[in-house]
């Protein structure tokens, strides 16, 4: 099952195409800019603050574009068709021509500890503070749970509703909402107390793959500088220090395309059954991004299983070697691991939920949160089936899911995964130059930008763009960044075969000005988008970490009881966190009423009882008739 490059021979990319892409983007880049400049208010936020306004998106880029012109010029030299092609190096070598060796290991391992070490890096000034989004603490509970040996827990025999929790179950059985791959990720490193670890190792791990991706569809040189572009991305980089499903959802979806690619040009079963394992992790983290992900690859496989032929993708005298028969083997041995999956997940359903079809997840949308339902007229069809317990404010939240919102935030995520992953500019000209030649490349490469349509499309029906717009499409990231490497590749390959050096330096000058914005804060042009995005989480974290340092303070060593009493207009900041065991040195309640205070504290005579005023954000012990 081959599907070299040598079938499609690398070829120059025409003058018409590529000043087609410049001025697009650069028509693109003036439009937004002068958009931005023409309105009022954020004419004067720019004049008053940051000068590229708080996303810097265009006018860094400007002026860059508009200089382009003059390194045509530059280095240019005549009679470059004529020369003789240069000799190709180990970077210039692929996975069928160079399969592996020393220099490709110690490749894949510089590229590990860069991403690994960047990713401390980023978080290194909020080490030691607690997590920062509900969701984060539910993953926890999730891993605390499994190391507990347990699918769940009981709830609090006389008071359960005290300790509801965000996206926890808590209908007799205490059990995280969430699907379970990510809690077997995470278990191992909270059992060593460093659970942040987990994710940094993953975006390490990431990376590797991303360089593995890269030479397997192209060149060394392309793995190197996708795998570098995505170690210093600022968006995994700042997911890499979140408690979230991405980075190990990440990781199964980048193991599963590679080795889908690898059996593509290689065949063998145990490449099918890897890639099988990896989407199956993928799918017990986040199904619905698995599930869009993997759908074209998923196609492409059905009609070759079919039919035994898909010539956009494999030889046809291969493709006719098989029978059937010998096709439906591959299929099984691809399907197993993935029907393991649903068999984990169905287990995980019958223990929390008693149905074997009902997840934890659509359980606690029913009870808790109706209206944040998938599908359009979330809210119409949300309203319709009301409870008592449904968190009022928190599910007021949710938008009604029309036509014309579904198009808004198919358009915020595009521009935040573009922003997210390396910038709008540079990803636009590459992958636009990567797109308009299809025939210059290995033409898996379009599985690439099919996955990235299909992650769009399956999260088309649901409401919330995302967290910074684009976690529902988080997975994209690594798939843009390789395209802007196969990309870069084609371009340069032209401008080397006429003569225009100078517009490969420029190319880097582009590179070097977008990891700037990224990573580095110029006052006062732009913040540095990673440092922004580090800030945000912060406020979050911050809170939770001052909310623990009193508790701490007030109880002197001895176990507590938080009795918090609500902010109602707070739907992000929800301080009852708790171990499912509901023990330890501190445990937080939440008291909906001040009259129940005693009530709750003569419940727990054993612990200090401490309450805490969200609203106010004041916190003070309670004192208690003949308690000292």
């Amino acid at each position: 099952m081959s599907a070299d490059a040598s079938h499609s021979p690398l070829t120059s990319v025409s003058t018409s195409k590529q000043w087609c892409v410049y001025v697009a983007v650069l028509g693109l880049a003036i439009v937004c800019e002068g958009l931005r400049w023409a309105n009022p208010q954020s004419r004067i936020e720019s004049l008053t603050g940051w000068l590229a306004g708080p996303n810097a998106d265009w006018l860094p880029f400007l002026p860059w574009l508009l200089l382009a012109p003059l390194f045509l010029k530059i280095g240019r030299r005549r009679g470059a068709h004529s020369a003789k092609p240069a000799r190709k190096t180990w970077l210039d070598q692929s996975a069928k021509s160079s399969p592996g060796g020393i220099g490709t290991w110690i490749a894949a391992g510089l590229l590990f500890l860069l991403a690994f070490l960047a990713s401390r890096w980023a978080g290194w000034d909020l080490h030691g503070d607690p997590p920062a989004y509900h969701d984060e603490y539910s993953y926890l509970f999730q891993a605390q749970t499994y190391l507990q040996g347990r699918w769940w827990l009981p709830s609090h025999p006389t008071h359960p509703e005290w300790f509801d929790q965000m996206h926890v179950l808590n209908e007799g059985r205490f059990a995280s909402r969430y699907f379970p791959g990510v809690g077997f990720w995470l278990a191992p490193f909270v059992a060593l107390g460093v659970p942040w670890l987990g994710y940094q190792l993953a975006q390490g791990l990431s990376a590797m793959l991303v360089f593995c991706i890269g030479r397997e569809l192209s060149t060394n040189r392309v793995g190197i500088l996708a795998g570098v572009l995505f170690s210093l991305s600022p968006g995994p980089l700042l997911f890499s220090n979140l408690l979230l499903a991405h980075h190990p959802t990440l990781l199964g979806v980048l193991l599963f395309a590679w080795t889908f690619f690898r059996w593509m040009r290689c065949g063998g079963k145990l490449l099918l059954f890897v890639s099988g394992c990896g989407l199956s992790f993928a799918m017990l983290c986040r199904p619905m991004t698995a599930a869009g992900f993997g759908l074209p690859f998923g196609i492409l496989f059905t009609i070759w299983w079919l039919i035994g032929k898909s010539h956009l993708f494999w030889e046809r005298d291969r493709d006719q070697s098989l029978t059937f028969r010998s096709r439906t083997f591959f299929a099984i041995v691809l399907a197993a691991p993935l029907l393991f999956g649903l068999l984990i997940s169905a287990i995980s359903n019958q223990a929390i939920t008693g149905s074997w079809w009902k997840s934890p997840y659509q359980l606690y949308t029913d009870i808790y949160t109706p209206r944040h339902r998938y599908g359009f007229n979330n809210v119409i069809e949300g309203e319709q089936h009301l409870g008592p317990k449904v968190l009022d404010h928190y599910d007021r939240w949710a938008e009604n899911l029309t036509p014309g919102l579904a198009v808004r935030n198919v358009k915020t995520r595009l521009e935040s995964s573009l922003r997210w992953s390396m910038g709008i500019v540079p990803l636009l000209l590459g992958g636009i130059a990567c797109l308009l030649t299809p025939k210059s490349g290995d033409p898996r490469w379009k599985l690439a930008w099919c996955s990235i349509l299909s992650l769009h499309v399956v999260h088309l029906p649901y409401w919330f763009a995302g967290i910074m717009g684009w976690h529902y499409v988080f997975e994209s990231a690594p798939l843009w960044i390789l395209l802007f490497a196969e990309g870069t590749r084609r371009l340069v390959h032209t401008w080397q075969q006429t003569g225009r050096q100078g517009l490969s330096w420029w190319w880097n000058g582009l590179i070097i000005l977008s990891l700037a914005v990224n990573l580095v804060t110029l006052s006062p042009i732009w913040p540095g988008r990673l440092e922004q995005g580090m800030a945000e989480l912060a406020f979050p974290r911050s809170r939770y970490h001052h909310f623990r340092e009193q508790v701490d303070r007030l109880r002197q060593g001895a176990n507590a009881i938080v009795l918090v009493l609500p902010d109602t207009a707070d739907r992000h900041m929800d301080y009852v966190t708790n171990p499912p065991t509901l023990d330890g040195p501190v445990i937080v309640a939440r008291i909906q009423n001040r009259n129940q205070l005693q009530q709750a504290a003569a419940a727990f005579p054993d612990r200090v009882p401490i309450v805490f005023d969200a609203t106010r954000q004041e916190m003070s012990r309670l004192n208690v008739p003949g308690k000292h």
